[in-house]
């Protein structure tokens, strides 16, 4: 396996800070707001994406100041993945943890950007932005893979 890409061959906490940041799809959809259910623990998923969200090009508009501009921002770190059932079936990260390899459509695998969005897997065209949604209650969908 010397030829072997890099999340095949590396755990998520030996990975480099560009690998790790390579892994990520750009799909969006950690980006959208999520409610949860005091009594239950249950999470609702809504399609309001944060503020800070393009909903076209479905990129973070200042990324490295996110945390900041966003105080409850989640930095996902390879310690955390599986804190976060949420995430998406088709996340990179939550695949790698799982010991399963990336989606064909995944961009480290087609060799383009656009392809999570051509596979239907962003939120680019169904998402809108918090300024624009008024009750996150009334946005509340399906959960997509």
């Amino acid at each position: 396996m010397k030829n072997a890409p890099f999340w095949q061959v590396k755990k998520l906490d030996e990975m480099t800070s560009d690998e790790w940041e390579s892994l990520c799809d750009g799909c969006g959809q950690c980006c959208l707001h999520k409610l949860e259910d005091e009594d239950t623990g249950d999470i609702s998923f809504t399609n309001v994406a944060c503020r800070l969200l393009d909903v076209t090009s479905c990129q973070c508009r200042n990324y490295a100041a996110r945390k900041k501009l966003v105080p409850d921002c989640v930095i996902l770190s390879p310690d955390q993945v599986s804190d976060f059932p949420w995430l998406p079936e088709s996340c990179a990260y939550r695949l790698i943890s799982e010991g399963k390899n990336l989606k064909s459509w995944h961009p480290l695998i087609s060799g383009t950007a656009d392809s999570v969005h051509k596979a239907g897997i962003s939120v680019q065209g169904r998402a809108i932005s918090e300024r624009d949604a008024g009750d996150l209650q009334d946005h509340i969908i399906e959960r997509e893979g």
